[in-house]
């Protein structure tokens, strides 16, 4: 019996001064960048936005006289370089020509290359040789490119309410 306890008392000992590490794992964070905007137009946020892809898709389902009122993100192709009245987004294949609500804003002319969000109506229209020569001019096309539009064409336009801009760190 002696050995009985004698044993059960060391298992005990060895037991208690075992000294085991236990490596506490930290927790993984995600950390969230926070991006500011110059916003022009109505307030809007950068959350719920389309990608382009997911715009593209909604353009092609778009008839002339249909409208869908989204928010997704584009790169700008141009901008007018007379007042910054319009500016044309990369759209795959395609452009989407935006224009600013009620004309009660506009937008830098240097923002060619950026990554924009738009908020407003998406839709398509036939735009006429006329209004298609006025834009070209306005975006600085040459005489000849002017003067080689000569049909009308089925493009992609937007109305915007509201735009934001990623200000870029100086």
């Amino acid at each position: 019996m002696k050995k009985i306890l004698f044993l059960v008392a060391l298992s005990f000992v060895v037991l208690g001064c075992k000294n085991e590490k236990t490596e506490e794992k930290p927790a993984v964070e995600k950390e969230e960048i926070a991006i500011n905007y110059q916003t022009f137009g109505d307030k809007i946020t950068d959350e719920n936005v389309l990608t382009k892809t997911e715009m593209i898709d909604k353009y092609k389902d778009l008839k002339p006289g249909d409208t869908v009122t989204v928010k997704f993100a584009a790169t700008v192709k141009d901008v007018c370089q007379k007042k910054g009245c319009w500016m044309n987004l990369e759209m795959g294949e395609q452009e989407a020509m935006v224009r600013f609500k009620d004309y009660g804003f506009f937008m830098p002319k240097d923002i060619a290359g950026q990554e924009i969000i738009v908020n407003g109506k998406a839709y398509v229209e036939e735009m006429s040789v006329e209004d298609q020569r006025h834009y070209a001019e306005d975006g600085g096309k040459s005489a000849e490119e002017i003067a080689a539009i000569t049909e009308t064409k089925r493009t992609l336009a937007f109305e915007a309410d509201g735009v934001l801009i990623p200000e870029v760190e100086k």
